[in-house]
């Protein structure tokens, strides 16, 4: 019993943490999950290929809720690789979690959900969605498990494994379903799903930063500036949040926000995302106004990883 499946990184439009309201899209890496069921098996063994040495709590966690719930409790193994790097804000562990969920379903046979990929009749009004109406199929009787089902399984799951502070459901529905979601992380609500066509530019310094560790107190001190973007966000103005958030919280989290205003006259928007240390620049190809070129001249002498990508739509899927 074997099963793949992959799901997107994302970055951030609002973090959630002063709140509880946040706001993510996904973004072209992957992490990709093999899990392999065992019925004679007494529990589940994980490994993340990118790190001998990593915590493995989340993925194996994912795998045996999922068995609970729409297996026999089967046990196994799990193996995750990765193009999202950990511990850098990109959303490596929603991406996990999603993956994971979905290669298990895979493993049980089940049909998954194409819930929240963007159609013009399964959107509704101007492309934007709501947590019930996403096209996933919940009434579909060829459908065993919807993706927002899968997902909200995964939250669960890093809560349960203590990687995140807030449940990180907007992570979660940015890497699950692509494009740009807004959600009640308190709730595990989904409020909005669009579709987004930004090109996109990712700046990864050397030193990592845990979600779990971050100042929440910090963070709930900006909540006045996180509503605002909220309220943006919540009006389609995906950009403005976005950069309003990354000087919010790159202030709260005590991250230098140079990066940001030297992206600022060249980007549609920028900012930190999630917890950092990544600094996230996207550009609506069609504005002449926008040219990640100079944003990366801009950041090309700072110590880290550059990465040229995209925004998907699409997100994640059985392999």
């Amino acid at each position: 019993m074997e099963g793949r499946a992959a799901a997107l990184g994302a970055g951030t439009v609002l973090n959630a943490l002063a709140t509880g309201t946040g706001a993510a899209f996904g973004i072209d890496v992957e992490t990709r999950a093999t899990v392999e069921l065992d019925p004679a098996a007494d529990g589940v063994d994980g490994e993340i290929a990118e790190d001998a040495d990593a915590d493995t709590d989340l993925i194996e966690r994912c795998v045996a809720l999922a068995t609970e719930r729409w297996g026999d409790g089967e046990g196994g193994h799990v193996r995750t690789d990765s193009d999202v790097p950990l511990a850098a804000g990109l959303k490596s562990s929603s991406a996990a979690a999603n993956a994971t969920v979905l290669a298990t379903c895979d493993a049980l046979g089940l049909a998954v959900g194409d819930g929240g990929r963007a159609s013009d009749d399964a959107v509704g009004d101007g492309g934007r969605a709501s947590d019930d109406a996403v096209g996933d199929g919940p009434d579909d009787p060829a459908v065993d498990v919807t993706r927002l089902e899968a997902c909200r399984l995964g939250v669960r799951a890093a809560r349960e494994a203590g990687v995140t502070v807030t449940g990180a459901f907007d992570d979660a529905t940015a890497s699950m379903l692509g494009g740009v979601t807004v959600t009640d992380n308190d709730a595990d609500e989904l409020r909005v799903r669009e579709a987004v066509d930004w090109d996109v530019l990712v700046w990864t310094p050397p030193e990592r930063a845990y979600s779990a560790d971050a100042d929440v107190a910090r963070c709930e001190a900006v909540a006045p500036m996180a509503d605002l973007v909220a309220d943006l966000a919540l009006d389609g103005r995906y950009g403005e949040a976005m950069t309003v958030n990354g000087l919010a919280f790159s202030a709260a989290l005590g991250f230098d926000a140079d990066p940001a205003v030297e992206a600022m006259p060249h980007a549609t928007a920028v900012s930190l995302s999630g917890t950092g240390p990544s600094v996230v620049a996207v550009a609506d190809p069609a504005d002449p106004e926008t040219d990640l070129d100079a944003v990366a001249d801009a950041w090309g002498d700072r110590p880290g990883t550059l990465r040229r990508t995209t925004t998907r739509n699409d997100g994640a899927a059985v392999e």
